[in-house]
């Protein structure tokens, strides 16, 4: 125990590098079978994924055409899933902008 009053350090800070934990990430564009779909949720069991789905048009009985847009379906599906990602750059070395001598 300190006399001077302090409380002792229990923890020490620990540095660790940042580890992507799964493969999918917020925002993501995949591809489902023809669809595409955007990663909206992930969390450790499932990553949620908004589909649209296809307008609709049809002829009423009076025959107007009749054309709406149903809302996107939810659908969960691995995080670690092994689907085409399509808007994720390349991971590798970025090239700098080169520095502007002067002022």
């Amino acid at each position: 125990m300190n006399t001077n009053g302090e409380q002792a350090e229990l923890f020490g800070l620990i540095w660790r590098p940042r580890q992507e934990r799964f493969r999918l990430h917020v925002n993501d564009i995949i591809r489902l079978g023809d669809k595409l779909g955007r990663v909206i949720r992930i969390n450790e069991c499932a990553a949620v994924v908004l589909i649209n789905q296809a307008a609709r048009e049809f002829t009423t009985r009076f025959d107007k055409p009749v054309h709406f847009q149903p809302s996107p379906r939810i659908i969960r599906i691995s995080v670690n899933s092994e689907m085409e990602i399509l808007n994720r750059k390349a991971q590798g070395k970025r090239k700098r902008k080169p520095k502007l001598k002067g002022g």
